[in-house]
């Protein structure tokens, strides 16, 4: 919903709310917002009934200039969790044990305002590198507290489990990006849910008996229809999958 919501906020919401939607996740730009702008959002949210439990934001929303910024945002908003959307890929396993103590730091800095952390990955982090895949060490070197946001997804692509993933982390996934893949060259991201190659009733399965999910976001990398009306038919694949 990336240009919709670029171009109308409050009116995207408001759809997706009809829609059925029960949450939203802002992305990188919410950062730009004005206290005004993010207190008129929370205040459709909570007459729409519908909830942001977590932002995806920027590495750099972490870095010491910003992150009180960007957690004022959030409290007005009533998220949650703070998600780190990306880092970039990297080349040795210390620079992601780096990238695990500033997870940590940062959940030291905002748990007194109630915020927690989480870490989404791509595809980059479930390649080998040194012999280790760098999600292994991400989830090994940061605190519980810190939420590993599964991307289904980019986990597919790469080759790995999400099942078996969730299995092996009980307790810390505890939300999870929906977005199906299909291993044709020609849709990748672009399918739509319970299109693609996952495994969703294991997946919620296993979210739900040992994961720890709080909750779910469907994403979708484009598609052969219209934002709305993909938005639309992901949620009724949802439903129709899990109920």
């Amino acid at each position: 919903m990336r240009e919709a919501l670029a171009k109308d906020p409050e009116g995207t919401v408001r759809a997706v709310a009809q829609m059925g939607y029960q949450a939203v996740e802002f992305y990188a730009p919410y950062f730009e917002w004005t206290d005004v702008q993010a207190k008129q959002m929370r205040k459709l949210m909570d007459d729409l009934g519908i909830r942001c439990y977590s932002t995806h934001n920027d590495e750099d929303y972490f870095s010491a200039p910003k992150i009180e910024r960007a957690r004022d945002l959030n409290l007005i908003l009533g998220t949650k969790y703070m998600v780190q959307a990306w880092s970039d890929p990297k080349t040795k396993l210390d620079d992601y044990k780096a990238l695990a103590g500033n997870l940590n730091a940062v959940a030291e800095k905002l748990a007194p305002a109630g915020l927690k952390v989480g870490y989404h990955n791509h595809d980059a982090e479930w390649k080998q590198v040194e012999g280790q895949r760098p999600m292994d060490v991400i989830a090994k070197n940061t605190k519980p507290t810190v939420m590993l946001q599964l991307d289904v997804g980019t986990c597919l692509e790469a080759g790995a489990d999400p099942v078996e993933w969730i299995r092996a982390n009980p307790g810390r996934i505890r939300s999870i990006h929906l977005k199906d893949w299909s291993p044709d060259p020609n849709v990748g991201y672009k399918t739509l849910f319970g299109e693609g190659k996952a495994d969703w009733k294991g997946i919620f399965q296993a979210a739900e008996s040992v994961g720890g999910v709080e909750f779910y976001l469907i994403e979708q990398e484009g598609s052969r229809y219209s934002e709305l009306e993909t938005a639309k038919r992901c949620l009724e694949g949802y439903r129709k999958t899990h109920g």
